[in-house]
């Protein structure tokens, strides 16, 4: 993306299609950056202007780090403006360890789904 006269370099953009929508993602080798959140609403922003075809939704971004920084995304209420944040792996943790987060992250969604029905 040349953007005045600098040039930007998105690492992936694919297009999701039940979506109907590009999706920007960012790869980082370190924890996550507040900075990294401006770097990619200026990708969405013109991917947005340049990129979105008529009846397409807006862009939405994925910003992939060796670490997350959860006060930091929650102060910068990324939701809001389209934008994720995931942790990846560096190296595989001992198959334990991966059984007991999946079997977390599974009783968490259990709750919330349960949550959410009785609202």
């Amino acid at each position: 993306m040349l953007i005045d006269g600098d040039s930007f370099k998105l690492d992936l953009l694919f297009y999701h299609r039940k979506l109907k929508r590009l999706v920007a993602i960012d790869l980082k080798l370190d924890r996550f950056k507040a900075q990294y959140k401006g770097q990619m609403e200026l990708y969405l922003r013109y991917l947005e202007k340049y990129e979105t075809e008529k009846g397409e939704d807006s862009p939405i971004g994925l910003i992939l780090c060796a670490e997350g920084s959860k006060e930091q995304i929650e102060l910068l209420q990324l939701e809001e403006s389209g934008i994720r944040v995931a942790e990846y792996l560096v190296e595989l943790s001992a198959k334990e360890l991966l059984q007991k987060k999946l079997h977390n992250v599974i009783e968490k969604e259990r709750e919330r789904l349960q949550m959410k029905k009785l609202k």
